[in-house]
């Protein structure tokens, strides 16, 4: 009895976007970096074109491989933004390798703790990254493999010109399915502790098809990326990419000049930026009268726009330019989006008004479902979790773009993910609301909510009534005692510039602010704070939890 053979498994794997722009734009720019200055101060820039950056990641992962760098090794990667960090990601999809990619912003102590947790077996960094582990070698005691990209000095191990292969020929990719690990990328833990998430090939796929889609993103476009992770999608786009002039940990002190100049020099159609640096490059354009008129597309995600935020950075922009608020999560990216034009057309009073933020409907390919709230587990999906369409709860979606679990993390992922059939649901541990329309109203985060003897409070909606006020630059609810019994408090951070004169007058006003509402009508502490703790992936991202220990203290 003849058998018919089984069909090769489809190879799913994003080097294979690099390998196909290669081919259809071979002399386009793919990557583009800024390399110094000349004596009038004019940026020179080096660049890769797609055909380029292909063979130099061929000749980098044919060194890899032969250096034991193959598939399945997990790999950290501590290589600032750069051409070699292009073709070294790209190269190590290639062979099949796991990268391993931690945010040098979140502190070197807990920076150590996530590569420890990574049992990683290699190396690649630049030599800072090589003199730390020389000074914490306990936190690489499983890395065997060690790769200097730069100068070696007093450790071992090898160089990248070492390992590049000197004769280039196609490397024959690593035969990577859908369901294979592709990455382990470290979260900021934001909210609790930094988290390994496991991306497979298969959703770096989805996201890819998402965004280019759900955008109209096309071949050609020119991006500046000053988020260095979303950078990586857009060889895969066909986009070039210009590396910003910026430190890409620090967002909300970046130099909106440099920022400027670079959509200016090379005519940039796509930015991402975070809320932190659309304020900072929006406040500063607005004040002279700066026009962008190639940007037809700004993509703002990490933490919720203000309106306010959006309609300042739309004065650099031409009319059917669009700045889109984007949600979702290391875990699950994208899950919507929302554009200007409806925000400040639509939704931006109700914004105000304390209903949320709205960040648009699911983007396709999607499932988005609002859960009765649960600090616990949830094994089995029930469809009597779910809630009707206008009350609050935890919202949690499905999709091909939502990752199947963190590495060796077995508590989170009983906490974060539901089984239903063959699938499962992620809760993105975010709090919200589905409108008539299908749109998603953004509430918070599930773990900063303030339950008091009287009711429950939701950080965004409330923040909302306050930084309407024109000295308010942001605000933050936090929780005092024991959950059920908490004391609402708002602290606010005065707009920069302000000097803080006449604070006692000013607290009466947010209080009147604050009675005004039936959701902050219970309010009655404001405490000033002189500059709110956020995150180091965005800087948007308020610590709320040491905000609630700060005002602890302050009575």
């Amino acid at each position: 009895m003849e058998t018919t053979p089984e069909k090769p498994a489809t190879i799913v794997n994003v080097a294979t976007y690099l390998r196909s722009m290669a081919r259809s734009q071979p002399y386009k720019r793919a990557v583009v970096c800024p390399c110094g200055r000349d004596s009038q101060g004019r940026v020179a820039y080096t660049h890769l074109t797609f055909r380029q950056l292909d063979i130099e990641s061929d000749c980098l992962a044919r060194g890899l491989d032969d250096r034991g760098v193959s598939r399945g090794v997990r790999t950290i990667l501590m290589v600032r933004p750069s051409l070699e960090f292009f073709a070294l990601v790209f190269a190590l999809f290639k062979v099949g390798a796991v990268p391993v990619v931690v945010d040098p912003g979140m502190g070197v102590s807990r920076m150590l703790n996530c590569l420890k947790e990574s049992q990683a077996q290699a190396l690649v960094g630049i030599p800072p990254a090589h003199v730390l582990r020389t000074l914490a070698p306990g936190y690489f005691k499983s890395v065997k493999t060690f790769i200097t990209v730069g100068r070696r000095w007093f450790w071992g191990g090898l160089t990248l010109r070492q390992v590049r292969s000197r004769q280039w020929e196609p490397y024959r990719m690593a035969g990577t399915r859908a369901d294979q690990i592709a990455a382990i990328l470290f979260t900021t833990g934001s909210t609790g502790p930094a988290k390994g998430v496991f991306y497979t090939h298969g959703v770096f796929d989805a996201q890819i098809r998402s965004i280019r889609t759900q955008f109209g993103i096309t071949p050609g476009e020119i991006d500046l990326p000053t988020f260095p992770l979303f950078a990586l999608f857009d060889p895969a786009l066909g986009m070039t990419a210009i590396i910003p002039d910026m430190d890409p940990t620090k967002p909300a002190h970046v130099n909106p000049e440099r920022i400027i100049e670079a959509i200016v020099n090379h005519g940039v159609t796509n930015m991402f930026a975070s809320p932190a640096l659309l304020n900072r490059v929006g406040r500063y354009g607005k004040d002279k009268g700066i026009k962008l008129p190639t940007l037809r597309r700004v993509i703002s995600a990490g933490a919720p726009a203000t309106p306010a935020n959006v309609e300042q950075f739309c004065t650099m922009l031409t009319e059917d330019a669009q700045i889109h608020t984007g949600y979702g999560a290391t875990e699950a990216m994208p899950v919507s989006t929302f554009g200007s034009d409806a925000i400040l057309k639509e939704t931006r009073k109700l914004s105000e008004q304390g209903y949320g933020m709205c960040v648009g409907k699911p983007v396709s390919g999607i499932d988005v479902r609002i859960i009765r709230i649960s600090d616990g587990p949830i094994g089995r999906w029930t469809d009597d979790l779910r809630l009707p369409d206008g009350e609050i709860g935890e919202i949690s979606v499905r999709g091909d773009q939502v990752t199947r679990g963190y590495y060796e993390r077995p508590r989170e992922d009983a906490l974060a993910k539901i089984v239903d059939g063959d699938t499962f649901w992620h809760r993105m541990g975010d709090l919200g609301w589905v409108d008539k329309k299908g749109r998603i109203w953004f509430c918070g985060r599930k773990s900063h909510r303030v339950i008091s003897s009287k009711k429950t409070m939701f950080t965004i909606p409330c923040e909302a009534v306050f930084n309407n006020h024109p000295r308010v630059f942001r605000s933050a609810l936090v929780g005092v005692g024991p959950r059920g019994r908490q004391r609402p408090v708002v602290c606010i951070e005065l707009e920069p510039g302000d000097a803080g004169k006449d604070k006692k007058g000013l607290k009466k006003e947010l209080l009147a602010l604050a009675k005004a509402s039936p959701i902050t009508e219970d309010i009655a502490t404001i405490l000033f704070h002189p500059s709110f703790p956020v995150d180091i992936r965005h800087n948007s991202k308020i610590f709320r939890e040491q905000l609630a220990v700060w005002a602890e203290k302050r009575g």
